[in-house]
């Protein structure tokens, strides 16, 4: 699998590997092409996925604490149990993603699209929804506590 930016550039190459468990902290791949990576329990821990196409992706368990994922596109992507604290979703799309038990305390979900997504379970206190399109979405036994 080849990874591009943005501009084209090659980034890195993985070629019949498995994703799962990767350390990509601090990496820019904005605008990278990640479409059903099994990317299963990696560190993601402040990188820049702005405008990544991670639609279908496995990130379950995944570690994207202070990530930058605005306007990436994360439909019917695994998210459940991953840690989103602090992450930048603006504008990300995340219709039919499951966010089942994720951890999004203090994320900014601004004008986010989670139309039918799963975030039962999901931690929000303090999340910012503000504009979010929450349309069939099941925040079954969500939690949306203040946080001191």
């Amino acid at each position: 699998m080849n990874i591009y930016n943005l501009g084209g550039k090659l980034i890195f190459t993985v070629e019949g590997e498995t994703l799962e468990g990767i350390d990509l902290s601090g990496f820019n791949l904005s605008g990278a092409n990640l479409r059903g990576a099994d990317l299963q329990g990696a560190d993601l821990v402040g990188a820049d996925l702005q405008g990544a196409d991670l639609q279908g992706a496995n990130l379950h368990k995944a570690n994207l604490i202070g990530a930058n994922l605005e306007g990436a596109n994360l439909r019917g992507a695994n998210l459940s149990g991953a840690d989103l604290r602090k992450t930048n979703l603006h504008g990300a799309d995340l219709q039919g993603a499951n966010l089942q038990g994720a951890n999004l305390r203090k994320a900014n979900l601004r004008k986010a699209n989670l139309i039918g997504a799963i975030l039962r379970g999901a931690h929000l206190g303090g999340a910012n929804l503000e504009g979010a399109y929450l349309e069939g979405a099941n925040l079954r036994k969500a939690y949306k506590q203040i946080l001191r």
